[in-house]
């Protein structure tokens, strides 16, 4: 174990203060900042936050374990279950993506708010069913929810991770981020991150992209679709866990082979 003194900076970025559209870096811009004018040394980002390209001068320095990746449904059983017409509350592009891609004759409106705020829509009934993040409900400790399989509902690059952020060279941060960082999870994220940076993909693209490590095994899926779920792409590959970069560009090519990249231009011109 290591012996240190930690000092919490509380930050608020824009998208704790409700700035709507730009891209990504409004989760993470402000903590950026604070680690470039050094006011900080590690920063601690929810994954699916950090945009594939990182700002000059900073560098992912570690991953913790990882909670469970997967979307859950709240209001139904599963997506089959969800009844026809129903009024289904998201936020999330990806998530709009794949349910109209296998539910078109349901609703998709929709919803703003922290997870409890949801949870009441969903109970005032605004809502006949809802999707969240299976973690985030987890830390919470609210028992509520249907997990989703990957293979049906392909989560966000990063979902389920928590992502330190330090400035490069720093080696008593990334010594730091180095001893609580769980193998799995970086190689997980490492290989996720990588299918996002070679598609090119934005915030405003629906894409899908989770690795799972088994022993030194690495599965890695992917879907890439239009927002309102009428054409998209799902593909998996598999290979070496020492590699996960390679296997992420790799499934990234075969996504952009079979016309990943003509649906990643119009869903970002929506």
């Amino acid at each position: 174990m290591l012996d240190v003194e930690v000092e919490v900076v509380e930050l608020k970025t824009s998208g704790d203060r409700g700035v709507r559209g730009g891209d990504k870096s409004r989760w993470v811009k402000e903590l950026e900042e604070a680690l470039l004018d050094e006011r900080a040394d590690l920063a601690v980002h929810s994954a699916k936050d950090v945009p594939g390209e990182l700002p000059d001068g900073l560098s992912i320095v570690g991953v913790p374990e990882r909670a469970d990746a997967r979307d859950a449904i709240c209001g139904a059983a599963g997506v089959a279950a969800i009844p026809e017409g129903a009024v289904v509350g998201t936020s999330s592009l990806r998530r709009r993506s794949q349910l109209l891609a296998v539910r078109p004759d349901i609703v998709i409106e929709d919803m703003r708010g922290n997870v409890d705020t949801r949870l009441r829509k969903l109970r005032e009934r605004q809502y006949d069913a809802i999707v969240l993040a299976r973690a985030g409900l987890d830390r919470l400790g609210v028992d509520e929810g249907e997990p989703v399989e990957v293979e049906a509902l392909t989560p966000a690059p990063g979902q389920g991770c928590l992502a330190l952020e330090a400035r490069s060279g720093d080696e008593r941060a990334a010594e730091l981020a180095h001893a609580i960082t769980h193998r799995q999870a970086l190689v997980e994220l490492t290989a996720e991150r990588a299918v996002v940076t070679a598609l090119d993909a934005t915030c405003h693209t629906p894409v899908g992209a989770h690795a799972r490590l088994d022993g030194e095994d690495l599965t890695l899926d992917g879907y890439v679709g239009l927002p309102d779920g009428s054409a998209w792409i799902r593909d998996r590959v598999e290979g070496h866990g020492d590699d996960p970069s390679a296997l992420g560009r790799e499934l990234a090519d075969r996504m952009l082979a079979a016309g990943a990249g003509p649906l990643l231009a119009q869903a970002g011109g929506n």
